[in-house]
């Protein structure tokens, strides 16, 4: 016959690697949405890293920007009051938030300030017609490969126009 041992059952417990490793895991999922207004800079740093752009706005706050361009398509933007808190981070790249580009004059610093650096500064156009452009890699709707050209005038003075096109480094037919 089987001779049946009686094992005492050890209460299973998480070691520190394992908690560790699930707690990497989880933070992994959270994202900007998740970072709740009025939150201090400390803990948007600790979750969403150091910003790589920053400013100060007219009215004295500090603006940071977190900035995947030259390359990436995303770029994420807070305001920090006077207690070192932010009023909540937001997506910066995208058609809604460009529109903010017809209110006023914008200058080079305005929207650099606004939206963070951009992946390329060019000059286009001939003659009378040639104009500084920045262009801002983005995903439009979440789903498109697309460049948003913001045009500065001849001088580089303020935005005079902007549109969106292709980002031609996703079109198959133009890479081959």
């Amino acid at each position: 016959m089987f001779a049946l041992t009686q094992h005492k059952r050890q209460p299973k417990r998480l070691t520190p690697v394992l908690l560790t490793c699930l707690l990497l895991t989880l933070s992994a999922c959270s994202t900007y949405r998740d970072i709740p207004p009025n939150s201090p800079i400390s803990q948007v740093e600790n979750q969403m890293g150091t910003p790589n752009y920053r400013c100060t706005l007219p009215d004295g706050r500090q603006r940071l920007v977190w900035s995947q361009q030259p390359q990436g398509q995303y770029a994420y933007g807070a305001n920090v009051n006077q207690q070192g808190n932010i009023d909540k981070v937001q997506s910066l790249l995208t058609d809604s938030h460009f529109r903010r580009l017809t209110e006023g004059r914008w200058t080079q610093s305005d929207v650099a300030c606004e939206f963070g650096p951009p992946a390329e500064i060019d000059r286009v156009g001939l003659g009378e017609k040639n104009e500084v452009v920045w262009t801002y890699r983005y995903k439009q709707n979440n789903a498109w490969n697309s460049l948003m050209f913001v045009y500065f005038g001849r001088n580089g003075d303020a935005v005079t126009h902007y549109h969106s096109g292709p980002d031609l480094r996703y079109e198959r037919w133009f890479n081959d």
